[in-house]
């Protein structure tokens, strides 16, 4: 069991920062630090899917660097869903998008193609920030 903690705290980009205190409380640790423990412990039962909502707000560039990096490589091995508002990170890291208003999807599609040609005036409208 050790040596699987190890593996995911290193695939999360952690267990160098935190090798010396696993046996202390998270709640020392940084918010992205903190962010990529909460992704090891999921990693830990191997899913198909994961969900994230908004995995970097409030998280400083630094840290949503280390968090998009993290979910690049885990897409090799999961499919990842992200709820996310920030369109230049939706942008940055996924390879397929929906977007959703008042519930309902509005247009999905390639995510390089959603962003270049949008075919709604609501998605091109949210893209450039007129909504």
């Amino acid at each position: 069991m050790q040596k699987k903690v190890r593996e995911k705290l290193k695939n999360a980009s952690l267990y160098e920062e935190v090798k010396n205190r696993l046996h202390k409380s998270a709640l020392s640790l940084s918010g992205g630090q903190q962010q990529r423990l909460c992704i090891a412990r999921a990693m830990m039962l191997e899913p198909e899917i994961l969900l994230f909502d908004e995995p970097c707000s409030a998280l400083d560039p630094i840290s949503t660097y280390a968090i998009e990096e993290l979910l690049e490589e885990l897409k090799k091995y999961c499919t990842i869903i992200i709820v996310t508002h920030n369109m230049e990170q939706a942008s940055r890291i996924s390879d397929y998008t929906a977007f959703f208003y008042q519930g309902e999807v509005v247009e999905h599609g390639d995510t390089i193609d959603i962003f270049s040609n949008p075919k709604t005036e609501r998605l091109s409208n949210y893209i450039r920030g007129r909504f």
